[in-house]
């Protein structure tokens, strides 16, 4: 589930986290990595700076792509310490001054410590460098053994992709997920048959799994479904109208295709003769499922809309 969760994750923010396109990017690796357009190099006992080119993305650039604000503090073009010890700290205080702001915006991440999204050298150093001082957090901004988490190198590598994880799915919660809004349709047909099902509620405390925002996408998708079932597979080649359903979640509500089939052809209708009518409205077996979703993404594909879906 995991991993699959994380695929999910890479191709979105791979295909719509950045301005001017796509921009690929994998977990943990590339964030950790692309953390600033300016590098401090030395050659011979001269320090100089290294442009990385504009073309060198990091994952502020993607934070400001989404959010339209600036980290406190970080610019594109500050450059890294050259000392290695004080890069790091630099790069600790940047990774937690991302995590403040993500928490800020309401992003809930409190299992998330900065140095599990350094890259393996510069945790040993972060480590290392905890283990000698002994300080207290209280004294100095630096987090006391106390709240050491010293992993082995295996476990740092799980730890930190789980951790980048989890950090690109808060920004998607808190930076993408608000832009959906609830519009009062005018459709009597879909007002009245939506009578016949249980109302999704959108208020705040009604749900402890999704957001009022993933509520409103649930409504969208059962409004959707509800109104075109009958008129998208009126005439079916594989079965008859399918039946009502109340669609209450974003994985065993959509493996056979049908829902996301009658969205489609919500906005695109041409596409029912074409693609929909070929689909199973009763599949029973995993061929029939298979047979439904490739139907499906060839349908994406028909208007373009290449978004790396795998079936």
């Amino acid at each position: 589930f995991f991993q699959k969760t994380l695929t999910a994750v890479k191709n979105w923010f791979t295909l719509f986290g950045w301005s001017r396109g796509q921009n690929p990017i994998s977990i943990p690796y590339s964030l950790r990595r692309d953390v600033c357009k300016v590098q401090m190099s030395s050659s011979q006992e001269t320090a100089f700076k290294q442009n990385l080119g504009k073309d060198t993305k990091t994952v502020y650039d993607m934070v400001f792509h989404l959010s339209g604000q600036l980290l406190p503090g970080i610019t594109s073009s500050k450059s890294l310490a050259l000392d290695p010890v004080e890069q790091m700290l630099q790069l600790h205080w940047q990774h937690s001054a991302l995590l403040s702001f993500l928490k800020n915006q309401g992003a809930y991440l409190p299992h998330v410590m900065p140095e599990f999204l350094l890259e393996p050298d510069d945790y040993k150093k972060w480590i290392k460098l905890q283990t000698a001082l002994k300080v207290d957090v209280k004294n100095v901004d630096i987090l006391s053994d106390n709240h050491l988490f010293v992993l082995e190198d295996s476990m740092f590598e799980t730890v930190s992709k789980r951790a980048w994880t989890d950090v690109l799915l808060q920004i998607y919660k808190v930076f993408v997920l608000p832009r959906v809004s609830s519009r009062n349709s005018t459709d009597q047909l879909s007002l009245e048959s939506m009578q016949k099902m249980p109302r999704i509620k959108s208020e705040p405390l009604s749900s402890n799994i999704y957001s009022p925002h993933e509520r409103t996408i649930l409504t969208w998708l059962n409004k959707h479904y509800e109104k075109n079932r009958k008129t998208v597979w009126k005439d079916c080649q594989k079965g008859g109208v399918p039946p009502m359903r109340w669609i209450v979640n974003f994985d065993q509500n959509l493996l056979d295709g049908l829902v996301l089939a009658a969205l489609l052809a919500a906005y695109c209708p041409y596409l029912i003769a074409t693609h929909f009518v070929r689909m199973y409205t009763n599949p029973r077996t995993h061929e029939q499922f298979l047979h439904n979703c490739l139907i499906l993404v060839d349908a994406m594909h028909a208007v373009s809309l290449a978004i790396d879906i795998k079936v």
